[in-house]
C-alpha cells in the first residue's frame, strides 16, 4: 500500500512480510536508481508507523511508502537498502532561523561549515538569514552575491531570506521573484550598522509593498515603550537597552535591561499595522515574552494573519542557571526565566496556540567577541572551553559589550527532546514543529518537512534512546563556543539524508568523500 498525499488517508495496517495486493517492487521500480529505508518506526504524515521508504536518486523524490518493513528481495539487485530499526525514520528538520553569515563575516560562520553543522544534527534544510552577511540580503545585488558565495558549499539545502530596511521598499518585489522565502525586519538595533532598524512608516510601505505577494514578513520585535508623554515616531526608531543597573558581568543586570514589555510593545506596534496588508502574512522571530502571548492570541482571533516561534534556548535554559560572565548565553531577546519558559512549552503544547515553530536562531561569532572571562574559560573540563576559543586576556563577561548570539545549528533536535521528554512529547510533536510546520512557514511544504510520495527524500535516523556530550567533535559549527558545552543531550542522529542522498552518518563514513550535494532553493514562492 502506497501513501499519497493527494488521496485520503488511508488507515495503516498491520506490518506484513510483503508489498499488499502481491505487488512486486521490482517490477513497479524498472531500472531506476533506488534508495531504500525501513523501519519499525517512522513520522509519515505526522503519525508514527512501520514504513519503507523508496527514493528515486534521479528525481531525489520519494516515489512509495509502505507501512510495514520489506525485505531487501523486494527490491531490484544492487538497491541501496537498510531496516534501520528500531531507530525512527523521521523527515529532515527545516531550521528556518540560521544566520550563516558569509559573505563577509565568514570568520564568524559560513555555508560550509553551518550546513555541515546542520547535517550532523537531521536538518536538511536551513533558511539562512538576511543579515550579518556583508553584503546583507537587502537587494537583489545583495542575494546574487550571497548565491554565488554558496555555490558549492552546501551541505544540505538552503533557502535565503530578505530584509527589510529604511528605503529599500522598492527591492522588495524583486526579491520575492528571485526566490527567496520571506522578509525579516527588527524594530530594534540589529547589532550590525549595515541593517538598521525600520521605523512604522518603513513597515507600513514593506506591507505595501508585499500586500499580494506570496510571501511572509517576519519581526525582530523589541521596542523600547515610550517614556515620555509626546515623544512620537522616534521611538520606532533603534535606541540602546535600558541603563543597566547592577554589574555587568551579572546577568540579572543584563535581563533587566531588556524586559517583556520590549516585546510586548514592538508586537502591539505591528499588530497596529497589520491592516495596511490584510492578507500577508506575519510572523514573530524568535519569541521569548510569554506576556506577549495574549496579544498574538487576541490578534488570531480577530483575523490577524500572524504567527510565532520560539527558540531551543529559550525552551532549554533559563536565567537562573545562567553564571555571571558567562555570555555565551547571551541573545536578544533574552533567555527568561523558569517560570517563563514553563509558559512557553505550554503555549507550544497547544496545538491551536500562536507560537508554531522551533528553531535555532543559529547567531555565531568569533569566540573573542563573547568577552569570556578566564574564571570560565579556564575550566575546560567542566566547560569545554579553550583559553584560545573563548577567552582574550583582560575579558571581564560583560553582557553588554559581547556579541549577543546563542550557537546551536545541527544541535536543537537533541536538545528539544532532552527537554520535551521532561514535558511529555511525543516524536510526533517534534515532527510538527521542526519540520511540517518550519516547512509551510517558508512556502516549502508540498516538498519539504513530511515522509510522503512526492516529497523530497530528505530523511534523519534518530536514535531516540542514544545520549552524547556536547563537545568539540558535536559542534561542527565555525566557532565551538556555545552554552550546550559540556552538557548531556539524549536523542543521536544516526545518518542525514538530503533528497536520496545521504550526507551524514555517525558510525562510518561521516561525510563521506563526495563533497557538498545541497542546492540553493531560489524558485519564487507559490
Amino acid at each position: 500500500m502506497t501513501l499519497n498525499p493527494f488521496t485520503s488517508r488511508q488507515p495503516y495496517p498491520s506490518p506484513a512480510p510483503s508489498p499488499p495486493n502481491g505487488t512486486n517492487v521490482s517490477d513497479m521500480a524498472g531500472a531506476r536508481s533506488l534508495v531504500v529505508l525501513a523501519s519499525s518506526r517512522a513520522v509519515v504524515e505526522g503519525e508514527l508507523t512501520a514504513a519503507t521508504i523508496v527514493v528515486d536518486q534521479g528525481t531525489g523524490r520519494i516515489t512509495s511508502i509502505f507501512h510495514s518493513i520489506l525485505p531487501a528481495s523486494d527490491f531490484p539487485p544492487g538497491t541501496t537498502y537498510t531496516d534501520h530499526s528500531p531507530y525512527i525514520l523521521l523527515p529532515g528538520l527545516v531550521d528556518a532561523h540560521v544566520h550563516l553569515n558569509e559573505p563577509g563575516r565568514t570568520e564568524w560562520e559560513g555555508f560550509h561549515t553551518g550546513t555541515r553543522a546542520a547535517a550532523f544534527g537531521g536538518v536538511t534544510t536551513v533558511i539562512d538569514m538576511p543579515l550579518n552577511a556583508i553584503p546583507p540580503t537587502t537587494t537583489v545585488a545583495g542575494l546574487r552575491e550571497k548565491v554565488q558565495a554558496a555555490e558549492g558549499k552546501c551541505w544540505v539545502d538552503v533557502g535565503l531570506y530578505g530584509g527589510i530596511v529604511p528605503g529599500n521598499a522598492s527591492e522588495l518585489r524583486p526579491l520575492v521573484d528571485e526566490g527567496v522565502r520571506g522578509f525579516k525586519g527588527f524594530l530594534i538595533d540589529s547589532g550590525v550598522p549595515e541593517f538598521p532598524a525600520v521605523s512604522s512608516t518603513d513597515i507600513a510601505l514593506a506591507m505595501a509593498a508585499l500586500a499580494d505577494e506570496p510571501t511572509m514578513l517576519m519581526f525582530h520585535a523589541e521596542m523600547i515603550p515610550p517614556i515620555a508623554a509626546s515623544v512620537g515616531d522616534v521611538v520606532q526608531w533603534s535606541l540602546p537597552p535600558l541603563v543597566p543597573i547592577g554589574p555587568l558581568n551579572e546577568y540579572a543586570t543584563f535581563l533587566a535591561s531588556r524586559p517583556s514589555s520590549f516585546e510586548t510593545y514592538a508586537i502591539a506596534e505591528i499588530l497596529s499595522l497589520a491592516h495596511v496588508a490584510p492578507n500577508l502574512p506575519l510572523h514573530i522571530v524568535h519569541l521569548s515574552a510569554i506576556e506577549a502571548i495574549p496579544l498574538l492570541q487576541e490578534a488570531i482571533a480577530n483575523g490577524v494573519k500572524i504567527t510565532a516561534e520560539t527558540c531551543f534556548h529559550y525552551l532549554s535554559l533559563a536565567a537562573e542557571s545562567v553564571k555571571d560572565g558567562d555570555t555565551r548565553h547571551k541573545c536578544c531577546p533574552p533567555i527568561r526565566t523558569k517560570s517563563n519558559q514553563d509558559g512557553l512549552w505550554e503555549e507550544l503544547m497547544h496545538n491551536a496556540g500562536c507560537i508554531k515553530t522551533v528553531v535555532s536562531d543559529h547567531s555565531p561569532c568569533t569566540p573573542n567577541l563573547k568577552l569570556l572571562p578566564s574564571s570560565i574559560s579556564s575550566t575546560s573540563t567542566e566547560h569545554h572551553v579553550r583559553n584560545t576559543d573563548c577567552a582574550t586576556e583582560g575579558d571581564k563577561g560583560d553582557f553588554f559589550a559581547a556579541w549577543g548570539g546563542v550557537s546551536s545549528v545541527g544541535l536543537g533536535l537533541s536538545i528539544l527532546w532532552t527537554e520535551g521528554e521532561k514535558r511529555g512529547i511525543s516524536i510526533e510533536d517534534v515532527v510538527r514543529w521542526c519540520c511540517k510546520n518550519t516547512a509551510e512557514q517558508v512556502g516549502l511544504e508540498g516538498q519539504k518537512g513530511d515522509l510522503a510520495v512526492g516529497y523530497d527524500g530528505d530523511v534523519a535516523v534518530f536514535d531516540d534512546e542514544g545520549v552524547f556530550e556536547v563537545g568539540e567533535e558535536a559542534m561542527l559549527f565555525r566557532n565551538k563556543c556555545s552554552p550546550y558545552q559540556g552538557k548531556m543531550l539524549k536523542g543521536v542522529v544516526r545518518e542525514t539524508w538530503v533528497r536520496g542522498q545521504r550526507v551524514w552518518e555517525r558510525d562510518g563514513r561521516g561525510f563521506g568523500k563526495e563533497g557538498p550535494k545541497g542546492k540553493l532553493l531560489l524558485e519564487r514562492r507559490r
